[in-house]
């Protein structure tokens, strides 16, 4: 990837032409959220605008993601201890395929998937702990799940730091969810995380993840929705 020469057919399942502009754009994603974890160490939570490259693994890319992001600050923070402990929520539509590979050997890192079981990637990896949904899977079910879940998951395993992503991909309205979330249950799900990070006293970094709802302003909206349940409850 760094020299350009990445082969076809590994070009191919990234989704995107290789070039130099595109590798630069990944290494800045990556960096804001190493960059990210420090802040979020200092003031709670940071996000990244971008980020969420949750299906690059641990030597391909795949699914316009080349490099993981949240796998690569994790590894950040292990290697430099400035943590022990690390859960990576990804509430995504899309399993995390990459992220689980890269951390399959890992105790430090505990990966928490929940997506929509039909969905891409079509041969999935396997997580920690994985939800797959059924197609069509609304408000109530979702919301009752991860209320359950997520609690418990913390309490188990007692992380010190924790990543978001926090896709919005899996509202009714997008065109490669298969989901059926409102945008107020989507931001009732963002604020529960962050209550979470709160009540435990753990800090979060959050990227942004997928969605894609032909009309951009839902897409906007559930993004803002995020930076709003954080400045409620954070600031």
């Amino acid at each position: 990837m760094r020299d350009l020469t990445l082969p076809p057919n590994e070009q191919r399942r990234i989704g995107f032409p290789l070039s130099a502009r595109l590798v630069e754009r990944e290494k800045r994603i990556a960096q804001g959220t190493i960059e990210g974890c420090r802040f979020a160490q200092e003031y709670g939570i940071a996000f990244n605008v971008a980020g969420g490259t949750h299906h690059a693994g641990t030597n391909w890319g795949e699914g316009f993601c080349l490099l993981n992001d949240q796998a690569i600050a994790a590894n950040y923070l292990l290697h430099n201890h400035l943590s022990t402990s690390i859960l990576i929520i990804d509430l995504d539509v899309h399993q995390g395929n990459g992220t689980a590979r890269i951390f399959e050997n890992n105790p430090a890192v505990f990966t928490f998937s929940m997506h929509c079981a039909n969905n891409f990637p079509f041969r999935k990896e396997r997580s920690d702990y994985d939800v797959g949904l059924p197609d069509g899977t609304a408000d109530e079910e979702y919301l009752h799940l991860l209320s359950t879940i997520l609690p418990q998951l913390i309490d188990l395993q007692k992380p010190d730091f924790i990543f978001y992503l926090a896709g919005v991909d899996v509202l009714a309205s997008d065109k490669l969810g298969k989901m059926g979330l409102s945008k107020t249950a989507c931001k009732t799900r963002d604020q529960f995380v962050f209550e979470q990070c709160i009540a435990n006293k753990i800090p979060v970094q959050v990227s942004m993840g997928g969605g894609y709802s032909p009309d951009i302003k839902d897409i906007v909206e559930a993004h803002s929705n995020t930076y709003r349940a954080a400045n409620e409850l954070y600031f």
